[in-house]
């Protein structure tokens, strides 16, 4: 059996309770030696065969599957952060079920969760952006070209751009292209959660000269968008006391005009634009419970 696992994004107390299991009980480790801190290593038993896979081709690591599955052993295949993501596991899947050879999934935690960590940063803030766009600057690696990202950069979302930190004045003409100001707020995040942590600042007009003054060329995300100075944002209405859920009524919060607002979102467009409070005091009623539109995770 072979375990496809996320390391997380560098520190190793940020695998998942899963993953720290799978390596303790693996007799075979395959970990990506280029992004995975070896001191997850320390988890694997004295006499597991360990293996990095920065030295091997996809054959080679499927050859090391294929003889520990011989062997009735149980393999890990260590990624870093998620495996889903920039991982090249499917490909590795595939060899897999030629094969015959079982395989399952571990998620990880993502390096891009690792580097909102480290910016104290709300990728989804009300009024500002909702969606989030991952994605990475075109290198040996193509991008397909509906996904440039002078293309992706007109929405105007939140973008967190993996394994592009070595290309960051390429990166900037591309944002800049795409309908980005200059002075569209940006962050570099260096090794997000390892010792040697650094998060740096810039707008979309200083990226590259922020990265060389820092000496930033890889293992590192670029988060761009309205969200990384985490202001101007509107509070979540889910929170607000006007704001019915399945778990709680809506009530007077004291604020007429704001009280307003959050009833009208809540209904919908549409519905009469008056506050909860003057709503439920009318009826005689308390105001029906409704599910969260999100099913009950923050706004």
């Amino acid at each position: 059996m072979v375990h496809f696992v996320g390391a997380g994004p560098g520190a190793e107390d940020l695998i998942t309770v899963r993953g720290k299991r799978l390596l303790e009980e693996a007799d075979t480790v395959i970990y990506a030696g280029s992004l995975v801190r070896e001191e997850l290593l320390g988890y694997v038993k004295e006499d597991c065969a360990v293996y990095n896979s920065a030295y091997l081709t996809l054959e080679q690591v499927v050859e090391i599957c294929e003889a520990a599955e011989k062997s009735g052993q149980e393999v890990v295949r260590l990624h870093t952060g998620d495996p889903s993501l920039y991982g090249a596991v499917r490909e590795q899947m595939d060899r897999l079920d030629a094969l015959g050879i079982p395989y399952d999934s571990c998620p990880g935690v993502s390096s891009m969760c690792g580097a909102a960590a480290a910016l104290n940063l709300e990728y989804t803030l009300p009024d500002v952006s909702q969606t989030v766009i991952l994605s990475r600057m075109a290198g040996r690696t193509a991008v397909p070209e509906r996904e440039q990202i002078a293309a992706l950069a007109a929405h105007r979302a939140t973008m967190v751009l993996f394994l592009s930190a070595g290309m960051t004045e390429e990166l900037a003409k591309e944002l800049i292209r795409g309908g980005c100001r200059e002075d569209t707020p940006a962050a570099i995040v260096y090794h997000a959660t390892w010792p040697d942590e650094r998060t740096c600042l810039c707008t979309v007009g200083t990226l590259a000269e922020t990265a060389k003054i820092n000496g930033i060329t890889r293992t590192a995300l670029i988060i761009v968008g309205d969200v990384v100075p985490h202001s101007r944002y509107r509070r979540s209405d889910l929170y607000h006391p006007a704001f019915s859920t399945m778990f709680r009524d809506a009530q007077d919060c004291g604020d007429r005009p704001a009280c307003g607002e959050a009833q009208a979102r809540r209904e919908g467009p549409g519905h009469r634009d008056r506050p909860a409070c003057e709503e439920d005091s009318a009826s005689g009623e308390g105001p029906a419970r409704r599910p969260a539109e999100d099913g009950g995770e923050d706004e």
